[in-house]
């Protein structure tokens, strides 16, 4: 039979446009693990000596959801934890098959109620970080991006992003300057008995998850529990949160009454059911926000990487660095490298920060960001404290602690600097 017969041909039409649609179908996965410590732990909220913990308000959780396209392959993961360093990404890294090491993308959701994942050391020298626990949590990171993996199906997307409306958030700086736009990208399966039904639900917003705190002798993920609860409730699948720019200081409004800026705790109602009220509030909202977005059946995807070098300049950040039983690493001295990643899901656009951005650094790499739907992730990669833009560095009282906190005067400088090239060079998001 002659390989140039319209049969032939036809057939042979068939089965490329059939091989071309089933390499770009979208498929994602997600899965969870629980990374509660049992016993518990003492938590930290940040520089200084954990404090025990008596009791827990809902578990902490590694989240993961896995895209992949073709050849592109891609996760991304939410950690309960104040933060989490590229030393502990690595390890999980190195234990999940099938994903290259710079498409896993390991955020911290930034809750003040879990054990110390820094390894902070006090003025001795001495740590308080449980080394088997953080260890453990390698572990479950890497099965929950490995389950995803092995789950991933047919999906189609929701993207939106809009102010989210409701006492949620303020900056305790100054109340108005911070970012109240929530972005959200739900996975719908298209194919199987969960045919249109929610896959994953991923909430990003700016916010501090401590209205608990470190200093209540309770463990806890914070308002970030109650939210993937009420999603999971209302929408199905696992919910995913990660943080944005959300440093200097954009918390959690736990505020009973307005008043001055920086009013007083006496003022504030931090209590677990504080963190049910608000988590429930920032769910509900996203899921306002993304049940409006049109149902995408063909979203493109795309990832990549590159690293980038920050000097450490704080005499106290290079004691925590070189003092850390993690043991960072410096290819150059006192300069520590970190991985800056790029997304595009559909029409959205997502990079990474390494550390705790103020709003205003937030906003403008946004506003450079090749979408109408910008993301950013925060505390991802990497958590190297505060970054603040130059000329804020030092600048003001109010800015003492995110500068003594922060690795040095360029850190967003150089920041901002590299994502606007990584933008550049990169394609733009598919717009439909």
């Amino acid at each position: 039979m002659k390989l140039n017969t319209p049969l032939n041909l036809f057939i042979l039409l068939f089965l490329c446009l059939f091989t071309q649609a089933t390499a770009q179908t979208l498929r994602v996965g997600a899965a969870v693990r629980v990374i509660t410590p049992d016993p518990l732990l003492p938590v930290s909220g940040g520089i200084g000596t954990p404090k025990p913990s008596m009791e827990k308000k809902g578990d902490l959780f590694a989240r993961a959801m896995v895209f992949e396209q073709g050849n592109t392959r891609f996760a991304i993961v939410n950690v309960d934890n104040l933060g989490w360093t590229s030393v502990l990404g690595n390890k999980s890294r190195a234990l999940i098959k099938g994903i290259a090491p710079e498409n896993i993308l390991i955020g911290a959701t930034h809750t003040h109620s879990a054990p110390d994942a820094y390894g902070f050391p006090d003025a001795t020298g001495k740590n308080y970080a449980d080394l088997k626990y953080l260890d453990r949590c390698v572990q479950q990171i890497a099965d929950a991006v490995n389950e995803a993996i092995m789950k991933l199906e047919p999906a189609a997307l929701k993207v939106n992003v809009e102010e989210a409306k409701g006492k949620i958030a303020y900056n305790y700086y100054a109340p108005a300057l911070y970012d109240p736009r929530c972005g959200v990208i739900q996975a719908i399966a298209t194919t199987g008995a969960r045919q249109g039904k929610a896959i994953a639900t991923l909430v990003n917003y700016a916010i501090h998850p401590e209205v608990i705190g470190s200093g209540r002798g309770i463990l806890s993920p914070d308002l970030c529990g109650p939210l993937y609860s009420r999603i999971e409730a209302q929408a199905g699948g696992v919910a995913l949160f990660m943080n944005g720019a959300q440093g200097g200081m954009v918390t959690a409004d736990t505020r009973l009454e307005f008043g001055k800026e920086g009013q007083s705790s006496q003022k504030e109602a931090n209590t677990w059911e504080e963190c049910i009220r608000i988590g429930e509030l920032l769910a509900d909202e996203a899921l306002r926000i993304i049940n409006k977005a049109p149902v995408l059946d063909a979203p493109s995807i795309y990832c990549t990487s590159k690293m980038i070098d920050l000097p450490v300049d704080s005499e106290m950040m290079r004691y925590i660095l070189t003092n850390s039983p993690l043991k960072y690493e410096y290819k150059k001295p006192n300069t520590v490298s970190t991985q800056l990643n790029l997304l595009n899901i559909g029409p959205a656009q997502i990079l990474t920060v390494p550390g705790e951005a103020l709003p205003n650094v937030g906003y403008y790499v946004k506003r450079h960001m090749a979408t109408k739907l910008p993301f950013l992730f925060g505390l991802t990669n990497d958590a190297f404290g505060y970054m603040l833009a130059k000329v804020d560095y030092n600048s003001f009282k109010r800015y003492d602690y995110v500068t003594r906190t922060s690795l040095g005067e360029m850190t967003a400088e150089i920041y901002m600097d590299q994502a606007l090239q990584l933008i550049q060079a990169s394609p733009k998001p598919v717009l439909k």
